[in-house]
C-alpha cells in the first residue's frame, strides 16, 4: 500500500464505502522559503472515522494538520505543490475562521487554553463564530459536559490552575463548541499520565461514534492511537512512508519493532536494519 490508495475500503470502525470527507493530494510545504518539511504527502479521511498521523518528533505531523487549517502562515510556511479538498471542494485559499465555519477546527498540541479565563469561559470561547442564542449555548455546553463530567466540576475554576488532562479535555471541548465535522487532533496524550490519555482517547471514540465527528489526529505514541484509530499514515522526514488499516499497521513486523518496541528476535543496529526494511518494503 502507500500513500495514493485509497482509504474507501476501511474494514474496521463500520466506516466501509464511507464517503472521503478529507482529501490531500500530494502536497509540499516550505518554511521560510528554503526549509523543505512535507515531500509530497497524500492522505484521506473518510466521513465518521479516525485517522492517525503516526511518527517520530519532526516527522512532519504536526505540519501537515497546519496544511489542512491553513494556520501555515503564523508560522511563516506555505504549500507550494499539491491540493486539499473537503468534501470536494478545495480549502487551500480559505481562512482559518472559513474553515471553522465549514466545520474543520483544530485542537493544538500542547492545549493552549486561556489560562485567565475559566473553564466555562474557555468553553464559550469556541462557540463564538455559531451566533447561537441562550438556550442553544446551553444546550451544547450540556453536551460537552456530558462527554467531560470533569470539566463540569470545575467549570468555574481558572483554566492555568487546573491539571494537563483537565486543559486538554477543555481544548477538545472548546473545538467540540464550534459543531465541528472534524476535529485536527494534535498530540493528545503530550505530557499527560497513561490513565489520562486513555481517558482522552475514550472520549474521542464516543465523540466519533456518537456525534460522527470525523478525526484526524497527530500522536507519536503510536500504540495508543493504533488502538482507537480506524487507518493511520505513517511519516518519516516529511513523507508517508506507510499507510494501512489500524490492524494492518499493528501487525506488521517493522511497525511493531521500530514504533511499538516489540522484536521479533536478536535485534542489530536500529539504524542499519530500519535502513534496510524501509528500502526495501516501504519505499515502493
Amino acid at each position: 500500500m502507500n500513500a495514493q490508495t485509497s482509504t474507501d475500503n476501511i474494514a474496521t470502525g463500520n466506516i466501509e464505502q464511507a464517503p472521503i470527507l478529507l482529501d490531500v493530494n500530494g502536497i509540499e510545504v516550505i518554511y521560510n522559503h528554503v526549509i523543505l518539511v512535507l515531500k509530497g504527502v497524500s492522505l484521506q479521511v473518510p466521513k465518521g472515522s479516525i485517522v492517525a498521523l503516526l511518527g517520530a518528533n519532526g516527522a512532519g505531523k504536526t505540519t501537515t494538520l497546519r496544511a489542512v487549517s491553513n494556520l501555515l502562515k503564523a508560522e511563516r510556511g506555505e504549500v507550494t505543490k499539491g491540493d486539499i479538498l473537503l468534501d470536494g471542494e478545495r480549502i487551500d485559499s480559505m481562512t482559518p475562521a472559513d474553515l471553522v465555519k465549514r466545520g474543520v477546527v483544530q485542537v493544538m498540541e500542547g492545549r493552549h487554553c486561556f489560562e485567565h479565563l475559566t473553564i466555562e469561559e474557555n468553553l464559550l470561547t469556541g462557540a463564538y463564530t455559531r451566533k447561537l442564542s441562550r438556550g442553544e449555548l446551553d444546550a451544547s455546553l450540556d453536551m460537552v459536559y456530558q462527554y467531560f463530567p470533569r470539566l463540569k466540576q470545575r467549570r468555574n475554576s481558572e483554566a492555568g490552575y487546573t491539571s494537563g488532562g483537565e486543559q486538554q479535555m477543555t481544548a477538545i471541548g472548546r473545538a467540540l463548541m464550534a459543531n465541528p465535522n472534524m476535529i485536527l487532533l494534535d498530540e493528545p496524550s503530550m505530557g499527560l499520565a497513561p490513565q489520562i490519555v486513555v481517558e482522552i482517547f475514550e472520549i474521542v471514540r464516543d465523540l466519533n461514534e456518537r456525534e460522527k465527528v470525523s478525526f484526524l489526529l497527530a500522536e507519536q505514541n503510536t500504540n495508543i492511537a493504533l488502538r482507537y484509530a480506524n487507518y493511520g499514515y505513517i511519516l518519516e522526514n516529511g513523507r508517508v512512508m506507510m499507510d494501512g488499516t489500524a490492524n494492518e499497521l499493528s501487525e506488521n513486523e517493522d511497525v511493531q519493532e521500530f514504533y511499538l518496541g516489540v522484536s521479533s528476535g536478536e535485534r542489530t543496529s536500529f539504524r542499519n536494519t530500519k535502513f534496510y526494511r524501509r528500502r526495501k518494503r516501504w519505499l515502493t
